[in-house]
């Protein structure tokens, strides 16, 4: 409990500081949130049957992608894609690995890959021309193939997971739609912060709530 009260106070610290546009605090505080969840996951699950190597993984790769995002630049934004690509990776093979596939092909999961692609598809047609004139459209493209596949995935176990996975499609959109200069949002510059904090901790607590319900029932 402590692990995650420490991450909570980190959280609204970091989203505080994005608020009021307060860099040092927003640079002490973002590098510390992923290592904290992994923790409390990775303690949440010990002693039980939870399968959570992948998703300690995927963390720590976000890790490596939240402080790549702190540089300034084009190599530093390609190298916190690159990072952020590997967590999608370890995030799908974890999902695929307990039975995501067989799963979303039963109605009315199987509509959620259908609405991820949809919108997906919407996204890219509205901000291809921006990325493409900043010569993104391309590795943006397949980073969110991996992105939709993370959310159409993570449906297949339980509305919190599935939750998680949306908004961390509609935290990186956010992303893309700032980088193709296809709109401004309004409010203080939370929302990418916001989305992707809410996408990450329901991706873990309903990771560990599903399975830990899963191994009850088989017992």
């Amino acid at each position: 409990m402590p692990v995650l009260i420490a991450y909570a106070v980190v959280a609204v610290a970091n989203l505080i500081s994005a608020g009021v546009e307060n860099d040092v605090v927003f640079w002490i505080t973002k590098p510390l949130l992923m290592p904290l969840l992994a923790l409390w996951l990775w303690r949440a699950a010990r002693g039980s049957a939870v399968p959570v190597r992948g998703f300690t993984a995927a963390l720590a790769f976000s890790t490596a992608g939240d402080i790549a995002l702190l540089g300034s630049g084009d190599l530093w934004f390609l190298a916190g894609m690159v990072f952020f690509l590997g967590a999608h990776i370890c995030y799908i093979t974890t999902f695929v690995r307990h039975g995501a596939l067989a799963r979303l092909r039963r109605w009315p999961v199987l509509a959620v890959p259908i609405g991820v692609a949809v919108l997906l598809g919407a996204a890219l047609i509205w901000l291809w021309p921006g990325l493409a004139e900043i010569g993104l459209a391309v590795p943006m493209t397949a980073y969110g193939l991996a992105l939709a596949t993370t959310a159409a995935t993570s449906s297949a176990f339980g509305w919190r997971t599935g939750l998680g996975g949306l908004l961390f499609l509609t935290s990186d959109l956010l992303i893309a739609v700032d980088a193709a200069g296809a709109a401004e949002l309004p409010g203080p510059p939370i929302w990418v912060m916001l989305t992707y904090l809410a996408a990450q901790t329901l991706l873990a607590f309903g990771w560990l709530r599903y399975q830990r319900a899963r191994t009850a029932s088989v017992l």
